[in-house]
């Protein structure tokens, strides 16, 4: 198989990050590995970019795609920064405030959430390890480049339906399956992907990405090889060229090694 590849994109929960927030030494050795051979990595995550420094840092990574594609970072340099539609958000608020939802919501700065008191919204605060906290202000409303929704039931879902091209991705880590990222139709992980492999001039069978949430499906069909970890969603195997081991058994490194970047 041919090793001329110059992008990998790397998902982080659940794909790159272990349960347990440990990143395996068999990761670590790959990205170091592929950084050596010339290929940029990516870290590409619906978490909020001002909260993953400590990931990026154990990595050595300086490129990023956040808030599911609404916002991508090279070397540190803007190259995407799309906030939702105002009327958009002010639909999944009243939506949510009806349902008895909670929200959080993110800025480029900071975390913003409709409420602190729950129970639901420490155990997301600890479980993502967020630092940079507030309560919800209209003032952010127009910079808002992602949410999630927490507190959901599978009936309740078609509740937000909406006409603003958005739906709901599950998310997939042990806990918080009753948590929805909010996610554009034409603002994704797989059109940020599109939008960095034009301004690097990279082709799209140069590519190359891991990932294990529904919200990695736009991703995973926007490169030349994708690969679904082993403990991935199970409709996201549909979408992914590959399949390999999980996060905890080397997946990542399994997986550079079956396209020939790794010995």
């Amino acid at each position: 198989m041919t090793t001329n590849f110059k992008l990998l994109f790397l998902d982080i929960d659940g794909t790159t990050l272990r349960p347990d927030d440990t990143i395996e030494n068999s990761t670590k050795e790959a990205v170091a590995a592929v950084q050596e051979k010339g290929v940029g990595v990516f870290l590409a995550t619906g978490r909020p970019l001002h909260e993953i420094s400590d990931i990026a840092k154990e990595l050595n990574i300086d490129s990023f795609i956040g808030y599911n594609g609404a916002f991508a970072l090279h070397n540190r340099k803007e190259i995407i920064n799309a906030t939702m539609n105002e009327q958009a958000v002010q639909f999944f608020m009243k939506t949510a405030k009806e349902l008895g939802h909670e929200i959080v919501m993110y800025t480029d700065e900071k975390n913003v959430f409709t409420t602190l008191e729950t129970e639901k919204i420490k155990q997301f605060i600890k479980t993502f390890h967020l630092r940079k906290n507030e309560l919800y202000n209209p003032e952010v409303t127009s910079h808002i480049l992602g949410m999630t929704l927490m507190n959901i039931k599978e009936t309740e879902l078609k509740q937000y339906e909406n006409e603003y091209n958005i739906h709901l991705s599950q998310v997939n880590v042990e806990g918080m399956h009753d948590c929805y990222d909010v996610i554009r139709d034409n603002v994704n992980k797989g059109s940020a992907i599109q939008a960095v492999l034009k301004h690097l001039n990279v082709e799209k069978q140069s590519s190359i990405a891991f990932g294990d949430g529904m919200n990695d499906k736009e991703m995973l069909t926007n490169v030349g090889e994708s690969f679904a970890m082993g403990n991935a969603h199970p409709d996201l195997f549909a979408y992914a060229k590959h399949k390999t081991t999980s996060v905890t058994d080397s997946g990542i490194y399994n997986g550079l090694k079956l396209l020939g970047l790794l010995s």
